[in-house]
């Protein structure tokens, strides 16, 4: 593993349309692109999926209905290569990681979290992004049999308690109010890891 060890990970998890990715963006603007790195499960995995099955990787990436297409059939890909190793996406999304802090924008699994967690303990912070379902279906969500209610989906709605809790319901005043508090944690986080390296090197 050739990444830089962090000082804190931000696991997000939430459901389709959530905004989860707006709400990760917003916080590595406020920390700068040199402190703080967006990573997702998901890139590895299709990108191999991409590979695998002769597709358009860049196309996989986006939230158009080419991705929507595959959806169903690369989470079913996913599955089986986790099965054959739990970890086999999430080293390979860490992997050249170097900024102290590192936000995993996607976790949809359990095993997601277990695996940070034991890689990485008293390193992680588990946030959840919540949205109506009337906000999502704005965005564009529609119930899908075999998406919505798989574990890509639905494997994080119990078992995990979750250190910050995100309302993203569209009003950005009320986000950037709940974002000050995650903030403050993580800068409370570097602080600390400073000090203490400040402590070692003395």
């Amino acid at each position: 593993m050739t990444c830089t060890l962090p000082t804190v990970i931000l696991l997000f998890s939430g459901k389709r349309k959530s905004g989860k990715d707006y709400v990760t963006d917003l916080i590595q603007k406020s920390l700068t692109a040199e402190m703080c790195c967006i990573l997702r499960l998901s890139a590895p995995l299709k990108q191999q999926y991409a590979q695998d099955h002769n597709l358009d990787y860049e196309e996989l990436l986006g939230s158009g209905q080419y991705k929507e297409s595959y959806r169903a059939d690369m989470i079913r890909w996913g599955e089986m290569k986790r099965q054959q190793d739990s970890g086999f996406f999430c080293r390979l999304a860490i992997k050249h990681a170097t900024q102290p802090v590192w936000i995993i924008s996607d976790c949809r699994r359990m095993s997601d979290v277990q695996w940070f967690h034991e890689e990485f303990p008293d390193k992680c912070v588990c946030v959840r992004v919540e949205t109506s379902e009337q906000t999502r279906s704005q965005r564009g969500w529609r119930f899908t049999t075999g998406i919505d209610d798989a574990e890509s989906e639905c494997g994080l709605d119990e078992g995990v308690k979750f250190d910050c809790i995100i309302r993203n319901d569209g009003a950005d005043d009320v986000l950037e109010k709940q974002l000050e508090g995650l903030l403050s944690l993580i800068r409370s986080r570097e602080e600390d890891s400073n000090a203490q390296n400040s402590i070692k090197l003395d």
